[in-house]
């Protein structure tokens, strides 16, 4: 197991770097157990790279994987379930971070957040103006782009206050070298 950096306790917060180098351009990639995460994170590593700019990685603890449902909250099982969610979270940021530092030579920033995953994702782009870009991985399957790509593509497409880049998550590694 890889070891991770601390993140600060508490929600919402950002862990390292909290501040982008002025000027430099943020790629915002939501980090989910999905297949197609490697595109995204594969094409915003190119991109941050050619363009001087760096990676940010999103990671959103859902209610469902805190407990916080019927049992939540019973005799502290709930905290304890969203403790273990958030390190979790922590430890597959880290493993995440090794990859984006290697092919784009910058350590990524961090958010972690608790809350439904579109909710989150666009309160952080509203609040972290330091965010350039945010890039998707469409999904390939027969049920559709994924949820991120149809809300966001959809009712809160005209809210969005940054640019959102939707890769073809079928792209392979060639290919998105190519057009990065």
């Amino acid at each position: 197991m890889t070891s991770v950096p601390p993140v600060p306790a508490g929600d919402d917060v950002p862990a390292a770097p909290p501040v982008p180098d002025p000027g430099e351009r943020v790629f915002l990639v939501v980090v989910d157990s999905s297949p197609e995460l490697g595109v995204a994170i594969l094409f915003a590593c190119r991109r941050a790279a050619r363009t001087g700019g760096r990676v940010a990685l999103l990671y959103v603890i859902e209610p469902e994987d805190t407990g916080s449902a019927d049992i939540g909250n019973w005799m502290g099982v709930g905290d304890v379930m969203r403790q273990e969610a958030r390190e979790e979270a922590e430890i597959t940021l880290g493993i995440v971070s090794e990859r984006i530092k290697t092919c784009s030579g910058k350590m990524p920033m961090f958010f972690i957040r608790e809350g439904n995953r579109a909710e989150e994702l666009i309160r952080l782009i509203r609040e972290e103006k330091s965010i350039s870009v945010l890039v998707l991985a469409a999904g390939t399957g027969a049920e559709g782009p994924g949820p991120l790509v149809s809300n966001l593509t959809g009712k809160n497409a005209a809210g969005m206050r940054v640019p959102v880049t939707i890769v073809p998550g079928s792209l392979s590694r060639e290919e998105i070298e190519a057009i990065t």
